[in-house]
């Protein structure tokens, strides 16, 4: 019964602790959303669920599938737009350089992209949006 214990409270705790851990890395980079993009050439918006947060920098990092990026237009709280043109290749696990954005630290609402997905056919990528 003891034992039976031990690895309830064990998977309680893994199960727990994982779900937490893609929050915060170790280099200070918070997960703020993603996105699952289908194959060929699209936009695609992300609404930012983390009302209050403020970031002053973002990447976007990319699993499962290489996405070439074209463009991204970031909306924050305040009604205000940035451009940022992106025209490059993402390799697979790969991310876009840091982007800095304009007037410091802000709050976002969403953050919307132009993208075409590479490969045969089957190029669904997840597109994920990290701030600082």
């Amino acid at each position: 019964m003891k034992r039976l214990v031990y690895i309830v409270f064990g998977f309680t705790f893994c199960f727990f602790s994982c779900g937490t851990s893609k929050t915060v890395e170790s280099d200070g980079w918070k997960f703020i959303a993603d996105k699952w993009v289908n194959f060929g050439v699209d936009r695609d918006m992300i609404h930012v669920g983390n009302i209050g947060d403020e970031y002053s920098k973002l990447v976007v990092r990319v699993t499962d599938a290489p996405l070439r990026m074209y463009d991204m237009k970031v909306f924050f709280d305040n009604g205000g737009v940035q451009d940022v043109a992106i025209k490059s290749i993402i390799r697979q696990g790969g991310q876009t350089r840091i982007i800095d954005l304009d007037g410091g630290k802000r709050r976002l609402s969403k953050i919307e992209f132009w993208y075409e997905t590479k490969g045969r056919g089957k190029g669904r990528s997840r597109v994920a949006v990290w701030g600082k």
